[in-house]
């Protein structure tokens, strides 16, 4: 199997060969930026696996270049950064990462996390569901592009999270998927204890198409177990 390949985008210079050297250690191929218009250089340049990011770079930040990367690309992306609140935090998963770690970091639960988001994304890369078109409450969603037509005519291409989730969902109406379920079909990673990534990941699913994301018709909540579509599927 071809060795992974991590790309470390940090603009502190001591920080990011430190980063480049444990990953090295790690048995990795490691390639480096140290601002947007470098990531997206090497991106073009290589086959790269995993993006390790800081959110405070020069030009543009983290954030918004996990945005952008987020429509392009699937690629692991674990957010290290000195960012500690828990609005980061949130901010940071919603926009699409994988994982978000702060520093000053442990070396060792980095390269652990960063070992088990591979093992998903390059080992065990999750399987594609058939192509196929599905209409729902006059709303369409096609595989094929990922794209969300709303009942005007109006797409929106969507993140692969959000898109498997809601596949699933309106695969099978009606029927209740916990969180690990859902984590597991997103990402082919387990649940982690304190991981909201699901429930961001819905949130950021309603705000497509519920008028009220805090009283959904489309998608339920069920309290203590998880989530389930309870709108109609158009034949």
């Amino acid at each position: 199997m071809q060795t992974p390949v991590i790309l470390i985008v940090e603009d502190e210079e001591v920080t990011r060969l430190n980063l480049v050297n444990l990953f090295q250690g790690e048995g990795y191929d490691v390639i480096e930026a140290v601002n947007g218009e470098e990531m997206y250089q090497k991106l073009e340049q290589n086959p790269v696996n995993l993006v390790v990011m800081d959110i405070n770079l020069p030009g543009k930040n983290g954030l918004i270049l996990a945005r952008e990367l987020r429509q392009k690309e699937n690629i692991g992306l674990i957010f290290l950064t000195g960012r500690d609140s828990e609005v980061d935090r949130i901010l940071g998963l919603e926009i699409g990462a994988d994982d978000y770690l702060t520093k000053p970091f442990n070396p060792r639960e980095l390269t652990i996390r960063a070992r088990n988001l591979l093992g998903r994304t390059v080992a065990q890369p999750v399987i594609e569901e058939h192509k196929s078109i599905v209409k729902f409450n006059g709303w369409t969603l096609d595989e094929n592009s990922r794209n969300l037509t709303s009942p005007k005519g109006m797409a929106r291409r969507l993140p692969k999270g959000e898109y498997r989730a809601l596949r699933l969902m309106l695969d099978t109406p009606g029927k209740i998927f916990t969180r690990e379920q859902l984590i597991r079909h997103m990402t082919g990673r387990e649940l982690r204890p304190n991981d909201r990534t699901v429930d961001v990941t819905i949130r950021r699913i309603r705000k497509h198409f519920e008028s009220d994301i805090d009283s959904p018709e489309l998608i339920s909540t069920i309290h203590g177990e998880g989530y389930r579509f309870v709108g109609k599927i158009d034949k």
